[in-house]
């Protein structure tokens, strides 16, 4: 389980070499015996895959999880009127893309305070 104050960063279009270098520099600081910070981070290659996974009702079930703390599917299902087998599925995807977590006792639960979408605008090109 994560602790309090961590963000989920959801980046489109960050090219390979800047993961590389935050990985490089994490490294760095734990060889020099500074902590790293923690860094919880999915990428996309494109805007339309992060829509296919973030839609608006995943937003919405993440928002309520949040609101709500850990709970059941089912409850969660309840609560957001919804179809239990929609929000199951939600929920599989959502966990798959580290967006939420199931704890030991089958409740699933919002662990991030924060969750930043950053898009990269493609390279201009010469003229």
């Amino acid at each position: 389980m994560k602790t309090d104050n961590t963000v989920l960063h959801l980046t489109v279009g960050e090219p390979v070499s800047a993961s590389l270098a935050r990985a490089a520099a994490a490294m760095k600081a734990v060889k020099q015996g500074m902590p790293a910070p923690p860094y919880f981070g999915v990428g996309f290659d494109n805007v339309g895959e992060l829509f296919s996974v973030f839609t608006p009702k995943r937003w919405e079930l993440i928002g309520a999880l949040r609101e709500g703390g850990a709970m059941t599917v089912a409850e969660l299902a309840r609560q957001l009127k919804r179809d239990y087998k929609n929000v199951h599925n939600d929920c599989e995807r959502l966990i798959e893309w580290m967006a939420i977590e199931k704890d030991d006792n089958g409740l699933v639960f919002a662990p991030y305070d924060e969750i930043l979408v950053d898009m990269k605008l493609p390279e201009r090109r010469a003229a």
